[in-house]
């Protein structure tokens, strides 16, 4: 038996290095096929995000699986690159190791942003791809089902998840979501069309946000962005009346200077008729004078309160990681237990198999010898063999179950093999 992955990541290979690997959903399929043709005895799955690549194979005959070298060159060659280019920045993991590293980035311990919820979906994503290329097997279903079991154990035995770190998380739930009640019936209104207004954003549309406006200076980048995330895009003129309009308004242009002041808000106050509006503030240096927070019904805030709320989350979750890893580690090594143990399986069978057909000859010999029986007294006979038989096998079978706690009892299984002569 077999479990092998190699694979880069944000804490192992550079972003160039990571998108020269990286693989969309039909060149994953693709890859699949291809090295289930190339190997038909090796079950594979693969993950490929904006953080990571990595191969998992597994084959009950360690012979029939593809060696960390044959992985290696899989992977350069479908992108066209040489193996020697990216060996370096390729990690092994293999037997515990790969079962303990799946569960870790299941989990999201392992993400740039440790306790974000996508990563659990990416893998159940290249799970579910690989069970539809058949490139799954029993082994590798087993891991990956485990890992999801792991990933909902963290989630709701821990608060990690639970504790955003990036400033746009918390943005949308630690203040958003406190501010409103629902998101669905709001407009929102994002000014600038840059990487941190996008990705709060995408935070708001997982929230239920539907109506978006989206209002840059340079106009075709306010386009841009409203087609990649299905808003509307707004002439920088508009946004007076946009500001008026709006419930939410996520600011983070890069502008040097405040593009609103006290003196020009107040006419768009006034023709709010007093409707609360929560204004966050990403812009360093600011986009909105802090004195605008002093105007009636409108709730501001700048890097600094959610930088704030960040350093507490972060040391909230810091308190939870222990325990998440010890959820990790039981879990890893009870799989790994009932993985030794699935090992001895066939063996098993065979002994099993074998004291059955020697149990069968004796009793069938003394059965014949001793005539006709009445069905109580057969019974009797019957019961009484299949406890000796039972009692016999027990303490060995015990034996291979204790083993396999420790790690595949292949010395155990060698010798039952040789003293009752079992063949493969």
């Amino acid at each position: 038996m077999k479990l092998q992955m190699i694979g880069c990541s944000h804490h192992t290979a550079s972003l160039e290095v990571r998108e020269r690997l990286a693989f969309d959903k039909i060149q994953a399929a693709l890859a699949l096929q291809r090295l289930r043709e190339r190997y038909p005895a090796a079950e594979a799955v693969l993950l490929s995000t904006c953080n990571r690549v990595e191969l998992y194979v597994a084959s009950e005959t360690p012979a029939e699986c593809p060696s960390h070298h044959d992985m290696v060159s899989f992977l350069a060659e479908f992108h066209g690159l040489d193996p020697i280019e990216v060996f370096n920045d390729l990690f092994e993991r293999t037997g515990e190791d790969f079962v303990r590293h799946l569960f870790t980035v299941a989990a999201s311990l392992d993400s740039m942003v440790v306790g974000e919820a996508q990563i659990l979906a990416q893998v159940k994503q290249a799970y579910e791809l690989a069970t539809a290329t058949s490139t799954v097997g029993p082994l590798t279903n087993a891991a990956f089902q485990a890992a999801l079991k792991v990933a909902k154990r963290v989630a709701t035995e821990t608060t990690i998840q639970q504790r955003r770190v990036s400033i746009p998380s918390v943005a949308v739930g630690d203040f958003a979501s406190q501010f409103f009640e629902r998101f669905d019936d709001k407009h929102v209104l994002v000014i600038g069309a840059g990487e941190m207004g996008e990705e709060t954003l995408r935070y708001l549309i997982d929230a239920g946000v539907k109506k978006i406006s989206i209002c840059n200076r340079n106009f075709s980048r306010a386009e841009e962005l409203a087609q990649r995330m299905t808003g509307r895009a707004e002439k920088w003129e508009s946004l007076h009346k946009l500001l008026a309009e709006a419930d939410l308004v996520v600011s983070a242009t890069g502008a040097t200077e405040p593009i609103l002041t006290v003196a020009n808000f107040k006419p768009i106050v006034e023709a709010r008729y007093q409707r609360p509006l929560l204004v966050l503030d990403l812009a360093i240096p600011r986009d909105f004078d802090p004195d605008i927070s002093k105007l009636q019904g409108v709730y501001l805030y700048a890097v600094d309160d959610l930088q704030e709320a960040c350093a507490r989350n972060r040391r909230e979750r810091e308190k939870e990681w222990p325990q998440a890893e010890r959820i990790i580690e039981d879990e890893t090594q009870r799989f790994m237990t009932d993985l030794n143990h699935r090992a001895t399986a066939p063996t098993i069978r065979r002994l099993k198999l074998r004291a059955d057909e020697v149990k069968a000859d004796e009793l069938a010999r003394l059965l014949n010898k001793l005539g006709k029986l009445d069905p109580k007294t057969e019974s009797e006979i019957r019961q009484a063999f299949d406890r000796l038989v039972n009692k016999l096998l027990h303490p060995p079978l015990e034996s291979l179950r204790d083993e396999a706690q420790h790690g595949a009892p292949h010395g155990l299984l060698d010798a039952l093999k040789r003293l009752f002569k079992l063949k493969d």
